[in-house]
């Protein structure tokens, strides 16, 4: 009785476990990828230098999965302003 019960309540916690991995496993853009953005959560880049380095995007698509893209960006430390 307790396993049955400790697998009932186990199972959506490794599914959430093995969910959130992917999630953040990135998929490197290519030139001429299509993209289905819905909204964007968050754009984690680091800003040390004036550099072009790969920034990662996480986002949700039109189905409300989420992904996470890995671009390169110019760095905001490169700006005249």
């Amino acid at each position: 009785m307790k396993r049955t019960l400790l697998c009932l309540l186990g199972a959506p916690l490794m599914f959430h476990a093995v969910a959130s991995t992917a999630a953040e496993t990135p998929v490197v853009y290519q030139y001429g990828m299509k993209l289905d953005i819905d909204r964007v959560i968050s754009i984690e880049q680091p800003n040390e230098r004036c550099e072009v380095i790969p920034a990662r995007m996480t986002y949700v698509d039109s189905r409300g999965e989420v992904h996470v893209l890995e671009y390169l960006r110019q760095t905001s430390m490169c700006s005249d302003i």
